[in-house]
């Protein structure tokens, strides 16, 4: 078992973001929290419209780290076994037949979902099991996936025609949604001078499943004192309609707001922030700043915020703002 050090787990997060760079053009932000992801043994959800290189950078991050990966194309005739497995006849030399269980592509260490919302309810269910157990189960035999297991999906917020919205079962189950931006314009001149050149981009691995193994153990070993618990509980309990320091824009357009499972990434994804940033404790900055994409996905809003064009984000930034940061004097010891 491979002990990871902080400043072993702070430079080989680093090597894995400078190879992705090379490929990638800016969005430090983007590539930072998916890192961030990686590194809590989470999956994600990126978002953005046609063109700004969802697909290209999950690719070069599975190109950074030696794991077996897998990409699946969703579209609506795609099933469940095309993801899951199937069960084989085959019959031997002597002529006996039996059942034999062919894996499918979420047998791999990263699994790149490419368009999810383009399968129908019953294949994305496929994945229910799959992303919170770490396990998938064909004809009544449960089976576990290999360690690490990532589910990086992407998908396209406009062009809805022929999509289906992510049930909020699956929603739930990926640690952060992000969102990809325009790049700015020196940015894209960067990126149109590297796509149409004759220049080939090599990535160097620089990281395999045991080395990402130990730095997922140190990320849950990062401490996270009583009082900053506490305000990520308090700002998940702060999204639901009615609860004690809801703002009064979450009871206007909030239907139902963030599980557990909200709290648990905002804890989770701030210890990864802390190593990243060199430091051996949580702090509440690090929860505040991993809420906009720890709970985005995770709020059901009404019709109220669609007619007055109230977006998630919007709510997650009057949340932010009506539960301040503990006062230094009102803080637990750890």
């Amino acid at each position: 078992m491979t002990v990871m050090t902080p400043e072993e787990y702070g430079e080989r997060a680093a090597a894995i973001e400078a190879q992705i760079g090379r490929v990638i053009v800016g969005q430090r932000d983007l590539v930072r929290q998916l890192l961030v992801c990686v590194l809590c043994e989470g999956h994600a959800l990126l978002e953005g419209v046609p063109g700004l290189g969802k697909t290209k950078l999950l690719k070069t991050l599975s190109q950074s780290v030696d794991l077996a990966f897998a990409r699946v194309q969703f579209t609506p005739d795609l099933m469940p076994a095309d993801i899951l497995g199937t069960q084989v006849l085959e019959e031997d030399q002597a002529g006996h037949r039996r059942f034999r269980f062919r894996a499918g592509p979420v047998f791999a260490n990263l699994v790149l979902a490419d368009e999810v919302n383009r399968a129908t309810p019953k294949t994305q269910s496929a994945l229910l099991e799959a992303m919170q157990e770490r396990a998938v189960t064909v004809a009544g035999e449960t089976r576990p996936l290999p360690r690490p297991f990532f589910v990086m999906a992407t998908q396209n917020p406009i062009e809805m025609e022929g999509t289906y919205p992510l049930p909020e079962a699956q929603l739930d189950r990926f640690l952060l949604k992000l969102l990809v931006p325009f790049p700015p314009a020196a940015d894209l001149v960067a990126v149109v001078e590297r796509t149409t050149g004759d220049a080939v981009t090599q990535v160097d691995r620089v990281a395999d499943d045991t080395v990402l193994s130990a730095m997922i153990d140190l990320t849950r070993q990062v401490p996270a004192a009583s009082h900053v618990v506490q305000h990520a509980v308090d700002l998940v309990v702060a999204t639901h309609p009615g609860a004690d320091g809801a703002p009064a824009q979450v009871g206007r357009y909030v239907r139902f707001g963030a599980s557990p499972r909200g709290a648990q990434a905002l804890v989770l994804a701030a210890k990864a922030i802390a190593l990243l940033d060199g430091r051996p404790n949580v702090a509440c900055a690090d929860v505040r700043a991993m809420a906009p994409a720890a709970l985005r996905h995770r709020l059901v809003l009404g019709y109220e915020a669609v007619a007055d064009g109230v977006s998630a984000d919007a709510v997650v930034d009057t949340v932010l703002a009506a539960v301040p940061e503990p006062p230094a004097g009102l803080r637990g010891a750890p």
